[in-house]
């Protein structure tokens, strides 16, 4: 689980941000829009309602540490939910690799797209 910011807004809800899941196991990306100023209760909701329901609810999720995934909210909500949460380390990709591949991948596909639309 991890955030990409500053993107163009777009949309009708001028989204700016996403959030980022991916399953280890089918290795399969899920990409929520957001806004990069979602509260950590906005987040959840959107977490809970949106990529857990494509992707089943994992016994461990690996995040980040933005304080969004790391405030009592979150530690409780994994309480409940019984999963165990592991925060990735900073510079050391093999902990979330995977989103961060993901991520490289959506910023690489949105950067031609816009490249694109300028050229029409």
């Amino acid at each position: 689980m991890d955030w990409v910011t500053a993107l163009p807004p777009g949309g009708d809800r001028s989204y700016n941000a996403c959030v980022v899941l991916v399953d280890r196991y089918s290795k399969t990306p899920i990409f929520l829009p957001c806004h990069k100023d979602d509260t950590a209760i906005d987040t959840a909701i959107m977490i809970c309602n949106k990529g857990i329901s494509h992707t089943g609810l994992s016994q461990n999720i690996i995040s980040d540490r933005d304080p969004k995934f790391t405030s009592v909210l979150w530690t409780n909500l994994h309480s409940f939910l019984g999963t165990k949460v592991s925060f990735s380390t900073a510079y050391y990709p093999q902990t979330d690799g995977l989103a961060e591949t993901m991520i490289q991948t959506l910023e690489d596909m949105i950067r031609r797209f816009c490249a694109y639309a300028l050229e029409l």
